[in-house]
C-alpha cells in the first residue's frame, strides 16, 4: 500500500494558488493511475493542520512511512523544477511542520514542486503572501508541464 498526500488548502479561494500545487498533482495522478494499492489523500483542513489528517490516514491504512509520498509546493525550488527526495523537505513549510509533529518523523518521501518565480516576475511581500497568490497565465503553462512530468515519474514508481 502506498499513500500519496497532496498538500493544499480547501475551498475555491485557494484552488489556483501556488500553495495548492500538491492538490493538482494528486488530482491528475488519480485520473491517470489505475493501480491497486495506491491511496490518494487531499487533507480538507487548512495547510497548518494537514498532519492531523495524514496521521489518521497512516494509522487507518497501516501504511509504513517509507510508502508515504507527500506532494507539496516548495519556495526553495524554481518554478518548473521538482525533486523527489527521501527524508528531506524545504527549510520552512507549515503543512510539513504539522505532519512532522503528528507523525513524529520526517522520514517519508517528499515530492517537492518548485513554485518560486520571483526573479522573473518580481513580488514584493512575505513568502506567506506569495504562496497564496494565484498563478499568472504564463506561469500556468509552466506549472501544467511540470505537473505532467511529476505524474509521469510517479506512475513509473507505482507501476
Amino acid at each position: 500500500m502506498k499513500l500519496v498526500v497532496g498538500l493544499g488548502n480547501p475551498g475555491k479561494k485557494y484552488a489556483d494558488t501556488r500553495h495548492n500545487v500538491g492538490f493538482e498533482v494528486v488530482d491528475r495522478l488519480k485520473k491517470g493511475l489505475k493501480v491497486k494499492g495506491v491511496r490518494f489523500l487531499k487533507p480538507q483542513l487548512f495547510m497548518n493542520r494537514s498532519g492531523e489528517v495524514v496521521k489518521e490516514a497512516v494509522k487507518k491504512s497501516k501504511v509504513k512511512l517509507e510508502d508515504v509520498y507527500v506532494v507539496h509546493d516548495d519556495l526553495d525550488i524554481k518554478l518548473g523544477e521538482f525533486k523527489v527526495s527521501w527524508g528531506k523537505g524545504p527549510k520552512d513549510h507549515n503543512g510539513l511542520r504539522s505532519i512532522y509533529e503528528q507523525l513524529g518523523s520526517k522520514e517519508f518521501w517528499y515530492v517537492r514542486v518548485g513554485i518560486d518565480n520571483r526573479v522573473e516576475i518580481p513580488f514584493e511581500g512575505p513568502g506567506e503572501d506569495y504562496v497564496l497568490s494565484s498563478w499568472l497565465p504564463e506561469e500556468r503553462l509552466i506549472v501544467d508541464n511540470t505537473v505532467k512530468k511529476i505524474v509521469r515519474e510517479l506512475k513509473n514508481v507505482f507501476t
